[in-house]
């Protein structure tokens, strides 16, 4: 076994990869990744203190958030920048340490009046004279690469050696590491909330801690949903805020005659930015993967070079990133590892890296990130290779679905809609998720679909027709905008008045593949939605008795075939 690592939904043998991730990323840097998680819990005990002392840490606060994002899945599979973050990294640690001795803090001792600092910090630790002065999270230091290899063999995942613990230790950073990602987008944008980073750091210096019971991490990981609610909602407000509310949009999936660059991940303010740089250049601007819902928003709407959505889900990239001709910019996760075909016409930024591709650098003194090679590119390629024609509808998020809930009351009151479909998540690429296309054609013309992320490709362009001028899949957009979903949830909850949210016409047949999808199941779950339903596979990194917990308290359960699932959804 050369690594270890079970956080996305295709993991090997539904068990852990082990010599090198289905995602593509190799043993190295997957070793990496947990050397750089290992080195961020060690930032986050300094990064605690500090918050107690009264002393900001923005810079540890903004690197734990981007650390905990780069090692999602299909994010960065770049050796040399997990070498250079855990070096970033370690500094980073030490500066924040050397402010809380300068302000006199100690930080070491270990007695009655300065037990350890995370027994003093989280509330979660037993006092306890004889407890080591800190973690070795906060001590160890190296400064080569081979010396990180040989530390990161010693701190994965599989150094937790409870299967429940370990469990529930990973469940908690996996829904961390959802948050950062959707802390980041909101960051970007200018909008933060320090109880957001306060609780990152301190759920990851809870998995350091060997004295929590299994109900302490089940009573975080429901904490971790509150937080989930916090920061899909704080991104809703950054989006709406800078771009207007989604509208109803009908969004060209055909291609024009003009040289293209074709903008993948979730990062609004990289589009924007580009649309900018574009006007006026003959080159066109499309969307892929999960920047489809980017032409739902009212500012993005004013450039005329903003020409469509080209393609479908990331899986599929290998193929489409081939055909479109032009350059391709991933501005987040879902980096599929290109192939030598179309290597040189993909460029990344944020917090992607891939060896060998071309970078955009980061914004720096608040200026915009220079596109001018990307469209220097795009000038000599040819247009797109057309795939489809047509249009897809969206820009169904709670701002305008709210706009229609006269209508919509009245369609479930008259039973013209029968029941709600909550399908929202990630793709991906195993023949089981055909399962959802065949559950969307299978479901009764009296049902509707409400969906967010790239879950949608699977059935955004059947023709499901619609009940009385309402489609019947309602795309609120990204994965980002699952947030919307609960709003639409929370609100017909009251214009029913209901008591509870379960009560509602409303079914949960969730697909998930990464991290993102763990924080938004726990910010439903903290919601109090019950009977969620999720596929293909439930996740590896849930132990049997962890996994019984979840059935037990909250009902959630897995799939078996369209017609029997929908006939318990239904009954």
């Amino acid at each position: 076994m050369s690594m270890f690592c079970y956080q996305c939904q295709e993991t090997a043998k539904g068990t852990g990869c082990t010599m090198r991730g289905v995602c593509g990323k190799t043993a190295e840097v997957s070793n990496l990744q947990d050397l750089l998680m290992y080195t961020l819990k060690g930032i986050s005990v300094y990064a605690l203190e500090a918050r107690q002392a009264k002393i900001a840490t923005p810079d540890a606060d903004k690197f734990i958030m981007e650390g905990l994002f780069a090692t999602i899945t299909n994010a960065n599979f770049d050796k040399e920048h997990f070498i250079l973050l855990i070096k970033q990294a370690l500094i980073v640690r030490d500066n924040v340490k050397a402010a809380l001795v300068k302000a006199g803090v100690k930080v070491e001792a270990a007695n009655d009046n300065t037990k350890s600092i995370w027994q003093k910090l989280t509330n979660l630790f037993t006092a306890d004279e004889t407890a080591e002065a800190s973690h070795d999270s906060t001590l160890w230091f190296a400064d080569n690469a081979s010396e990180f290899e040989k530390k990161a063999a010693t701190v994965g995942i599989l150094a937790t050696e409870n299967e429940d613990v370990r469990s529930l230790r990973e469940l908690l950073t996996y829904g961390v590491k959802g948050m950062a990602a959707y802390a980041e987008h909101a960051y970007t944008l200018g909008y933060m909330e320090d109880g957001i980073f306060a609780f990152m750091q301190k759920a990851l210096v809870a998995t350091t801690n060997d004295k929590l019971s299994a109900d302490d991490l089940v009573a975080l990981v429901m904490e971790c949903g509150k937080y989930g609610v916090d920061v899909m909602a704080l991104l809703d407000k950054a989006n709406t805020s800078t771009y207007g509310n989604p509208e109803i949009t009908k969004v060209n999936i055909g291609v024009r005659n003009n040289p293209g660059i074709l903008v993948s991940g979730h990062d609004l303010k990289d589009l924007e930015e580009l649309l900018e740089q574009t006007q006026g250049t003959g080159v066109d601007v499309y969307t892929h993967g999960e920047m489809l819902p980017a032409h739902y928003y009212p500012a993005f709407k004013k450039y005329t070079n903003f020409a469509g959505n080209y393609g479908n889900a990331w899986w599929l990239q290998d193929k489409e990133f081939e055909t479109f001709n032009g350059p391709i910019l991933m501005t987040t996760n879902c980096l599929v590892p290109p192939k030598a075909s179309y290597k040189e016409r993909v460029y990344v930024t944020g917090v992607v890296g891939f060896e060998g591709l071309k970078e955009i650098s980061q914004r720096k003194n608040g200026k915009p990130k220079d596109f001018a090679a990307l469209i220097a590119h795009a000038k000599k390629c040819p247009p797109p290779k057309e795939l489809e024609q047509g249009e897809i509808v969206g820009g169904f998020a709670h701002n305008q679905v709210l706009a229609l809930a006269d209508k919509v009351v009245d369609a479930v009151k008259s039973g013209a809609i029968k029941r709600f479909f909550v399908m929202a998540g990630c793709d991906g690429r195993v023949k089981s998720r055909d399962y959802y296309a065949d559950f969307a054609k299978a479901l009764p013309q009296d049902t509707v679909i409400l969906t967010a992320g790239c879950a949608k490709y699977r059935y955004n362009k059947l023709p499901l027709g619609d009940i009385g001028g309402i489609p019947r899949v309602l795309d609120a957009g990204q994965c980002n905008d699952s947030y919307s979903l609960a709003v639409i949830a929370l609100k017909l909850k009251e214009v029913f008045g209901l008591d509870d949210v379960n009560k509602l016409p409303i079914s949960y047949n969730i697909a998930w593949y990464e991290q993102k999808a763990v924080i938004v199941l726990l910010a439903l779950l903290y919601l109090g939605v019950k009977d969620i339903h999720l596929g293909p596979t439930l996740p590896a990194f849930l132990s049997p008795n962890v996994a019984k917990v979840l059935v037990e308290q909250f009902g959630i359960g897995g799939i078996s075939n369209p017609e029997d699932d929908i006939k318990i959804f239904m009954a």
